[in-house]
């Protein structure tokens, strides 16, 4: 006899349905920066004003401790904002975010970078710029991580980018060099951690109404990822409910009418963001489940209802993909 096929889609019974998904360091930077022209205000105390080079380009001057206090404060509001906006992102909106996060970084670093710092403070300046663009250039890296959806929040992209040794190593340049004349250099807002695996308890509900109907639907889950399973009642999020990787429960109660499923897989549930932080998918059942009790002189129907999130035998009914931003929250 021949094997039953597999494939990623679901079984449809008279009382029970199945449906399924798919998976879907460097060292700081010494060194004295170049500049091509005045920068900053202020009386320099480098080179006369109007000097040149033997060719005849201008140079550059360097600044009074005044003036770069101001140069490095210009550049450090733009870069707290941005990564406080980023560290508040949840999955949607997660790759517009972060793709703005590292333009504002870069904008604001090629000014540092042309800036003639105080003699005395030359080489911090240089280890504060080079650890600077080491986290932008990590957080440019992050972006296809995000687009396979293997990082899933702005946290999880921060703690991503620390785990390089990018933030740690910046924020020791930057207190090195505010220690040198109490310079504006913490760019870095947010706390970061490490890496979390958080899991609320098999059947939490994290969203419910009322449930005063008699049928119940039962869901399995035998993925190697936690599922957060999302029932919606014409343009109502009725209930939302965790389901552990290999496991099942039953919702008891639920209550007349069509919904459609939603499902979202993943690693480290961030309740604050509603999202995994890791490995996310998101899918839509490809079938809408409908819920009717009938009541009659002589007894009560209803009807339950069995949904299965990984792929089996025989299926019949394909889960659609979502993107982050299509997912019901």
């Amino acid at each position: 006899m021949t094997a039953p096929r597999l494939i990623s889609c679901a079984v449809v019974t008279m009382m029970a349905l199945s449906a399924c998904t798919s998976i879907g360091s460097g060292d700081p930077v010494v060194g004295g920066p170049t500049a091509g022209g005045v920068v900053g205000a202020g009386t320099g105390t480098g080179a006369p004003p109007g000097a040149t080079t033997p060719n005849g380009v201008p140079t550059a001057m360097e600044l009074t401790a005044e003036a770069y206090r101001a140069e490095l404060d210009r550049a450090r509001g733009p870069i707290r904002d941005a990564l406080k906006k980023l560290d508040a992102t949840g999955g949607k909106g997660l790759d517009e975010r972060l793709e703005q996060t590292v333009a504002t970084m870069r904008n604001a670093l090629s000014g540092l970078e042309i800036l003639v710092p105080p003699t005395a403070v030359k080489a911090q300046h240089g280890n504060y710029v080079g650890t600077l663009r080491g986290l932008t250039d990590a957080l440019a890296d992050a972006r296809e991580d995000v687009r396979v959806q293997d990082l899933c929040t702005g946290p999880a992209v921060l703690t991503g980018v620390e785990e390089i040794g990018k933030i740690t190593p910046l924020r020791d340049s930057a207190g090195a060099l505010a220690e040198q004349g109490d310079y504006p250099t913490d760019v870095v807002p947010v706390k970061v951690g490490g890496e979390k695996s958080r899991r609320l308890r098999n059947g939490a509900f994290i969203k419910s109404e009322g449930r005063p109907g008699r049928a119940y639907l039962e869901l399995r889950n035998g993925n190697n990822r936690d599922a957060v399973v999302v029932l919606v009642r014409g343009k109502k999020k009725a209930i939302t409910v965790y389901v552990r990787k290999k496991s099942k429960f039953k919702i008891h109660g639920v209550r007349d009418g069509k919904y459609e499923i939603f499902y979202t897989l993943g690693v480290d549930w961030d309740s604050r963001n509603r999202s995994f932080t890791r490995s996310c998918s998101f899918e839509q059942f490809g079938k809408s489940i409908r819920f009717k009790t009938i009541h009659t002189a002589r007894q009560i129907r209803w009807n339950d209802w069995t949904l299965t999130l990984n792929a089996v035998a025989g299926g019949t009914v394909r889960p659609k993909h979502l993107k982050p931003n299509d997912f019901p929250r």
